[in-house]
């Protein structure tokens, strides 16, 4: 594809930057053209005049896919934050009242189920779950008003965090197989401090357990890096080593394969929700929600739930 011809920036349009948005999320012309119910003619067609109109090459692509040019990528991050404004224009002018939560993996309960429903009740606005590999990247482009986050990463500066509870953390392995073709567990029990024997399968992007676990440097001397919670899953089953996981995800996973023990030692595992001081949804209606949350939080604490 020959680099495009720079011309006049006014004739993009709103269908320019969702249909930008939709390939460069899938990654792929087929899949977004699917999603945004047209050809992927009609699609390919829109995207290119998108970057006639600028005058710059926003992806590229290959017979092995599609991929973001520097570009496209800086590219994105404005036109999600501004897709995302025009969506709350359009929800204040209809009197539309939403906050949209994002969450990676596993809501927790039966916390999510109360707070939703108290604010949903208390205010008669809606709570939008919006699931995300990494709801703090999501919270960073305005796809989100509020983002469930587990484990104590750092959020960053700009990042307000209301603290709900804490979730105590087990330990989770795949089964070794018997010569019957059964499988057996390995381990009854772990210890946090035998981390440094452990392979440790991290989840980068959203997981309770990681690295920066072990400031001091006595963690686990191995790690296999995945991108989301899906992935980590599947590399435990698959033998690839330990992970480590809150007791939500005991309660909530049913693998034939996996295994989860308890973990002694192991310091609990914060909840919290993040949210920008300045986001789109009115400050008093996310004010609402994170009360109803807070009060979801202390009668999961109190019933011993948490």
């Amino acid at each position: 594809m020959t680099a495009p011809t720079p011309a006049s920036a006014s004739g993009v349009e709103l269908r320019h930057l969702r249909a930008f948005a939709a390939v460069a999320r899938r990654r792929s012309f087929t899949q977004a053209a699917e999603e945004l119910l047209i050809t992927q003619p009609a699609l390919s067609r829109t995207v290119a005049q998108l970057e006639m109109h600028l005058g710059v090459r926003l992806l590229d692509r290959s017979s092995r896919g599609v991929a973001l040019t520097e570009t496209g990528a800086e590219f994105l991050v404005h036109v999600e934050r501004t897709l995302a404004a025009f969506e709350g224009a359009l929800a204040a002018a209809r009197g539309a009242s939403t906050v949209r939560l994002g969450f990676s993996w596993l809501l927790p309960d039966p916390w999510a189920q109360r707070a939703i429903a108290g604010f949903e009740r208390a205010t008669g606005a809606q709570v939008e779950l919006v699931r995300c590999d990494d709801p703090l990247d999501a919270l960073d482009r305005q796809n989100v008003d509020v983002a469930l986050v587990r484990g104590g990463r750092p959020v960053g500066s700009a990042v307000q965090t209301v603290h709900l509870y804490d979730e105590q953390r087990v330990a989770v392995h795949a089964r070794e197989e018997t010569e019957d073709g059964g499988r057996e567990h390995v381990d009854a029990a772990l210890r946090w401090q035998d981390a440094p024997e452990w392979t440790l399968v991290v989840n980068t992007a959203s997981g309770t357990t990681g690295p920066w676990c072990w400031p001091d440097g006595n963690g686990p001397r191995r790690y296999v890096e995945t991108a989301n919670f899906d992935e980590w899953l599947e590399s435990v089953a698959a033998g690839r080593g330990l992970g480590i996981a809150p007791n939500t995800a005991e309660r909530r996973v049913h693998h034939p394969v996996l295994r989860f023990v308890p973990l002694t030692g192991a310091p609990p595992s914060p909840l919290r929700l993040a949210y920008r001081p300045e986001t789109g949804t009115g400050s008093a209606l996310l004010r609402r929600f994170l009360d109803a949350a807070l009060e979801a939080a202390v009668t999961c604490t109190d019933a011993g739930q948490a």
